[in-house]
């Protein structure tokens, strides 16, 4: 496999993404999911490339979600850069709530257990889905 196909995403994801926005009828050829690979491939890293040199400038050397939305809207993407900050937020939000019940667990399980009872319950990871984009590939306007 060469270099340049190594940082390209997987031609299967793309082609999910592809097809959870077009109409369930609709086809799609394996170039237009090849050309739509290459396409998100290169936005990806134009956007990363403006995040790391910003972080490169701020001698920092790990590109966080804050840096990415920076970059978005530093190079004209404020709707992606927008959609992308709560799709972070909502992320934030998850984890802090995930980190709260395990620690509430680990807090609860040091304790005598009544029988029958469990508030900690199955932690199972939550879907990271918040529908930034809806059918027709707009941005939604709802806040999340």
């Amino acid at each position: 496999m060469s270099d340049e196909h190594e940082k390209m995403l997987p031609i299967a994801n793309v082609g999910r993404m592809m097809k959870k926005i077009l109409p369930p009828s609709a086809k799609i050829s394996r170039e237009a999911k090849e050309r739509m690979q290459q396409c998100a491939s290169e936005f990806i890293c134009f956007v990363t490339g403006e995040a790391s040199d910003r972080c490169h400038k701020e001698n920092r050397k790990t590109v966080n979600g804050d840096d990415i939305c920076w970059a978005l809207r530093s190079l004209g993407f404020n709707n992606y850069s927008e959609a992308m900050l709560r799709y972070l937020q909502n992320f934030r939000g998850f984890e802090r709530e995930n980190a709260n019940q395990s620690n509430n667990c680990k807090a609860y399980k040091g304790e005598e257990k009544d029988e029958g009872s469990n508030i900690c319950g199955d932690i199972s990871a939550p879907s990271y889905d918040f529908g930034i984009l809806e059918r027709g590939g707009t941005s939604s306007s709802k806040p999340y």
